[in-house]
C-alpha cells in the first residue's frame, strides 16, 4: 500500500483518502496502482457495501495525476507503462476505466478536483462539495485531452454543452456553478462536508445491497440504448431481483414497519 492512500475498511462504508496534501493529492503510477488494489478488494468484500473517497487537507480532492513522474511525451514512453496506463490498464485512480464496481461509491470533493481528479470524481456515483472546490479539465493546455473518463462521462453528466465548453477551454469552475450545471449534488460547508458525506454513505449502506448494485447497472447499461432494449433490461433486472432474500425481507419489514437488515443475497 502507498503512504498517499489512506483506508479505513472496518465496517460497511469504506473511507478512502488520497492522502499527499504536499502536493494537492496528485497521484503518482504507486499510489494509483494502490488505489487499484483498494477497488478491486472493495468489490470482492461482500460486507462493503458503500464506498467513501476524499482528500486529505483543505486545498484539494486531487490534482489529477502527479506528471513529475510519468515519462514524456507518450509517444516515447516505454510500451509496457503505455498499455498500462492509457490503453488497456484500469485507468487512472483505478476506477476510471476497466473495472465495473456496482457499489455505490460517493465522493467528497474537499477542494481542487482538476484533470484526473475530475475523471476520479466523475467515475463515482454521487458528489458532495465544500464552497471552496473548484473543477475542471486542464488537459487542453499542455497539449492533451482528457484520456480516463472525461470526455466520456462528463457529457452524460451535465449534457453536451456544459462538457464542450469546460473540456474545450480548459477553464476552472467554482461550486456554485457545478452544483448549478450537476456536476456535483451537494454544496456543504466545508466544516460539514465530511459529516455530511458520512451520514449519506452509511444511509446508504442500510440499503437494499442487491437492489443498489442491480439498479446502478442497469442506469449506466441503459444509457445511449434505444428506449425499448432498456426498458427490457430494467425489467429483466427486476424479476432477477424477485428471487432474493433481500426482496422478501424488504417487504416483511414494510408489513411489520421496522427498519430492514439486509444481507445481500
Amino acid at each position: 500500500m502507498s503512504d498517499a492512500i489512506k483506508v479505513d475498511d472496518t465496517g460497511a462504508v469504506w473511507e478512502i483518502t488520497l492522502d499527499a496534501p504536499a502536493k494537492m493529492n496528485a497521484l503518482d503510477f504507486a499510489a494509483s496502482d494502490a488505489l487499484t488494489d483498494v477497488w478491486r478488494r472493495f468489490a470482492a468484500d461482500p460486507a462493503a457495501r458503500v464506498a467513501l473517497v476524499t482528500g486529505a487537507g483543505d486545498r484539494a480532492f486531487c490534482a489529477g495525476a502527479d506528471l513529475k513522474t510519468y515519462t514524456m511525451p507518450y509517444a516515447t514512453m516505454a510500451a509496457p507503462k503505455f498499455r498500462r496506463t492509457v490503453t488497456d490498464g484500469p485507468g487512472f485512480a483505478g476506477i476510471t476505466r476497466g473495472m465495473e464496481i456496482h457499489k455505490p461509491i460517493v465522493a467528497a470533493v474537499n477542494g481542487f478536483a482538476v484533470s484526473g481528479g475530475l475523471e476520479l470524481a466523475l467515475a463515482c456515483d454521487v458528489r458532495f462539495c465544500s464552497p471552496q472546490a473548484e473543477f475542471g479539465f486542464q488537459d487542453v493546455r499542455w497539449g492533451f485531452h482528457p484520456c480516463d473518463g472525461g470526455c466520456v462521462r462528463l457529457p452524460q453528466i451535465v449534457g453536451l454543452g456544459h462538457a464542450m465548453e469546460l473540456i474545450l477551454s480548459g477553464r476552472r469552475i467554482g461550486a456554485e456553478e457545478a452544483c448549478r450545471i450537476g456536476l456535483v449534488n451537494r454544496v456543504v460547508p466545508a466544516g460539514d462536508l465530511m459529516d455530511e458525506a458520512r451520514a449519506y454513505a452509511a444511509d446508504l449502506a442500510k440499503r437494499a445491497p442487491l437492489a443498489q448494485q442491480a439498479a446502478k447497472q442497469v442506469i449506466l447499461e441503459s444509457y445511449g440504448r434505444a428506449q425499448e432494449d432498456a426498458l427490457k433490461l430494467e425489467s429483466r433486472s427486476f424479476h432477477d431481483l424477485g428471487r432474493s432474500e433481500d426482496l422478501a425481507e424488504g417487504t416483511t419489514a414494510f408489513r411489520e414497519k421496522r427498519q430492514a437488515d439486509f444481507k445481500g443475497r
